[in-house]
């Protein structure tokens, strides 16, 4: 994942910044997801609202993407935030207690048993990141 992150992110900067400019004016940054509303159990062909939380961390951080991977039954998925740099033109507050609460549509289009859901939490003291992770049968 780590590697897949740090892939995502570089492309996302070359796509967003001209290669004349010196002085970009923001950078991305993998936000961890908080809460998760997902039905208990999907039904083949049905579409469903899965909602996401994360916390805001400052006035400059905006909802940029939502990082989304499949892989078999799994569903890795990570909020992504693109922060602007504090300069003349624009001034940076700490944001405490802003959660953020957004939704994406998900498709029960294929034959599995169930899905799996990893959620991005952040990186745990070793490095390693963690996720919540949740599995979702399907009937």
């Amino acid at each position: 994942m780590k590697k897949k992150i740090l892939i995502t992110l570089v492309l996302l900067s070359f796509l967003s910044c001209s290669i004349d400019d010196d002085n970009p004016t923001f950078y991305f940054e993998f936000i961890p997801i908080e809460n998760i509303v997902i039905p208990e159990t999907f039904e083949y062909g049905s579409v469903y609202t899965i909602e996401y939380s994360y916390f805001k961390h400052s006035t400059c951080h905006h909802f940029n993407d939502l990082f989304y991977e499949p892989f078999n039954n799994t569903r890795t998925v990570a909020v992504i935030n693109r922060v602007y740099y504090e300069d003349t033109n624009v001034s940076c507050e700490e944001l405490t207690d802003q959660i953020e609460t957004r939704t994406f549509q998900f498709h029960v289009t294929t034959g599995y048993d169930s899905y799996v859901f990893k959620f991005w939490q952040g990186v745990n003291e070793e490095g390693e990141d963690e996720y919540l992770i949740i599995e979702v049968p399907v009937e």
